[in-house]
């Protein structure tokens, strides 16, 4: 009997354990099915639509627009430097003083024979009045003597003699024109002699050029220079340079391009003229704006790459030959293209995405297209429309269709209480 009393209240503590399991198992799902994922925290900003260029950034280096290399023109030992190295120079303004004594010297000797040659002209010419005046003569005698014959007067024997006086009158004058002649000849030599020995003189006196910014001079007082042949283009100065002027304004900024974007660019140029924005590697914002001037006749055989060349203003001297710089070539404008920032695109194995919240707050992941970056934002070519909201941080937290909640922009926070305020209980 105890036996039996004892199984029955075992079985009625199983059953009574098995149902609160079932219902404690029951209460559990139910807490499972009611449990939602809570929103996540996300920034947004909406989609814009402005207009925006189409470009090509490339890597360049400033060429001076004009590099000159000043070189002697005639021998001569340096008296004097009219300049300071790395200063700014005007055309026609004094560099170099060549010791001008000799030269000076050698005018002065042109400039006497002058004078000596014109008196002997004065001369010849005074020889030759004499001896056309003679001839006149002679020719009158001829005449009369001649007429005297014909009528029996006189002897032809004395008008023989005549004649044969005159011709040698005639002869006497032509040698006198022949010497005015020669003096004339010998007078346009040294006048040539003095212009030579001018022109050798003033280049004695080096001037500039050009406007430009000197730089390191070659030579010192007191240094023999000498004339010569140099390219005076290269990277190198001649071996004979005094000095390397360089035109600083308005000046080049030299970068390639791909040969698949020759076209393009060839297309634009027709169109009208292309614009360049060049900035310095440490000064990202402010670029300078100038003109796309140059275009290479050919393709380089082992780069597959097109020289090009913008003039850009350079008043403040920013740009400096030889420095690196970004250039972006801009080609067009697209009307009303849509962007975001360039935190919101994401990428998949599929493509980039953005997440387009909509108006129920859920986030829909959209497939887009890109487009070239523009500052801090970016081209998205399709996929969202202007307006969007586009989430632009906290895209790890969020599910596709899932709910968000959309922080918004803080305000301005009043100043804090003070924490010394308040009293001690």
């Amino acid at each position: 009997m105890k036996r039996e009393q004892s199984l029955s209240l075992r079985l009625a503590t199983a059953l009574l354990i098995t149902g609160l399991l079932s219902s404690l198992a029951g209460c559990v799902n139910k807490a499972q099915q009611s449990f939602e994922r809570p929103p996540a925290p996300v920034k947004v900003v909406p989609a814009v639509a402005q207009d925006v260029s189409t470009y090509l950034d490339a890597l360049g280096k400033i060429v001076a627009r004009e590099r000159v290399a000043i070189q002697p023109q005639v021998s001569g030992r340096i008296m004097k430097i009219h300049f300071t190295d790395g200063s700014n120079v005007k055309t026609g303004q004094l560099l170099f003083t060549i010791d001008p004594r000799p030269f000076d010297a050698n005018l002065k000797q042109a400039q006497a024979n002058l004078a000596r040659d014109a008196a002997l002209k004065k001369q010849a010419e005074a020889n030759l009045a004499r001896e056309v005046a003679r001839e006149k003569w002679g020719r009158t005698q001829v005449d009369r003597y001649k007429t005297l014959v014909e009528q029996g007067v006189v002897a032809s024997e004395q008008y023989q003699q005549l004649r044969a006086d005159y011709d040698t009158l005639q002869a006497n004058t032509e040698a006198a024109r022949a010497a005015v002649r020669s003096a004339d000849e010998t007078i346009k030599v040294d006048n040539a002699a003095i212009e030579t020995t001018k022109v050798q003189l003033s280049y004695c006196y080096i001037h500039s050029p050009i406007d430009g910014r000197a730089g390191q001079r070659l030579v010192d007082v007191g240094n023999v220079v000498n004339p010569g042949s140099g390219n005076s283009n290269g990277s190198e100065p001649p071996n004979n340079a005094l000095l390397i002027i360089d035109r600083l304004d308005p000046i080049y900024a030299d970068f390639t391009i791909s040969q698949s974007n020759l076209s393009a660019v060839q297309q634009q140029m027709r169109a009208g003229s292309l614009k360049a924005e060049v900035r310095l590697p440490d000064i990202v914002e402010d670029p300078i704006l100038g003109q796309l001037t140059f275009v290479d006749n050919a393709v380089q055989n082992e780069t597959g790459q097109v020289t090009l060349r913008a003039t850009l203003p350079n008043p403040d001297h920013r740009f400096w030959p030889g420095r690196f710089v970004n250039v972006r070539l801009v080609l067009s404008t697209v009307q009303s293209a849509v962007l975001v920032p360039v935190s919101a695109p994401q990428t998949s194995a599929n493509g980039s995405y953005v997440y387009v919240v909509k108006q129920d707050s859920t986030a829909e992941q959209r497939a887009v297209s890109l487009g070239q970056r523009q500052g801090d934002l970016i081209v998205v070519e399709k996929g969202v429309q202007a307006g969007e909201r586009i989430v632009t941080d906290g895209q790890l937290g969020v599910t596709p269709g899932g709910k968000v909640a959309v922080e918004q922009p803080r305000e301005a926070t009043s100043p804090a209480a003070n924490p010394g305020d308040g009293s001690k209980s």
